[in-house]
């Protein structure tokens, strides 16, 4: 290697190693990363989440040692069957990409599941926690269900797979009217959706007839 340096030019002038801008540069690394990262699958804990009002979340993965920027566009977001938290440790899929502007680059997720059915049911444990410390498991809340209900209330898509097994089943065992509320099951818009659906079942009166809301 010392061979290679003495036997290198001396004036810098005479150097022939081409000269490239910056804008050059980090079109290179961005065309370089971004062919090589295009689809990636990245192991890791969830940290600094950010939901600005633009819709896009921005967080971290990290492990002990480095720390991995990433963001979920607004479109993708809305469409995740998770909701990203802090400490979670889970497998985002995406592909990476670089800022040439600022010298930084970041991974674009398309998709987040927890790591493995531990961390997922880690995940609704601290979820049934929460809720009950709110009370909402407490017997005062809850309402006996009649021994053979002639109507039976579903709070779902009307065009997801769900309706369509449940229908199915009853079908084979339990024949019965199926009054439908349609909801969005997941997104900014489902939990809405879903408490409005419940309470539009609870204000119905037995015995009078309804139109079903689809």
């Amino acid at each position: 290697m010392m061979d290679l340096f003495e036997d290198g030019p001396t004036d810098k002038s005479a150097d022939n190693t081409p000269e490239f801008s910056v804008s050059e540069i980090s079109g290179a690394v961005k065309k370089t990363i971004e062919g090589g990262f295009a689809h990636i699958r990245v192991r890791g804990e969830l940290g600094r989440i950010s939901r600005p009002s633009s819709g896009h979340i921005y967080l971290d993965l990290k492990d002990d040692r480095s720390v991995l920027s990433g963001i979920i566009w607004k479109g993708r977001a809305t469409a995740l069957t998770h909701r990203p938290e802090e400490g979670m440790e889970v497998i985002a899929t995406g592909k990476l990409t670089t800022f040439p502007g600022q010298s930084k680059y970041q991974m674009i997720i398309e998709d987040i599941q927890p790591a493995g059915a531990g961390a997922l049911m880690a995940m609704l444990e601290k979820r049934r926690v929460m809720l009950a410390g709110e009370g909402l498991f407490d017997a005062a809340r809850k309402k006996p269900l009649p021994y053979l209900p002639e109507i039976i209330g579903v709070v779902t898509s009307p065009s997801g797979a769900v309706i369509r097994d449940i229908l199915h089943r009853l079908r084979d065992r339990f024949p019965r009217k199926v009054l439908v509320w349609p909801v969005a099951v997941q997104g900014q818009k489902c939990a809405a959706e879903v408490a409005a659906a419940i309470d539009g079942f609870n204000r119905l009166t037995p015995g009078v007839p309804c139109r079903a809301p689809i």
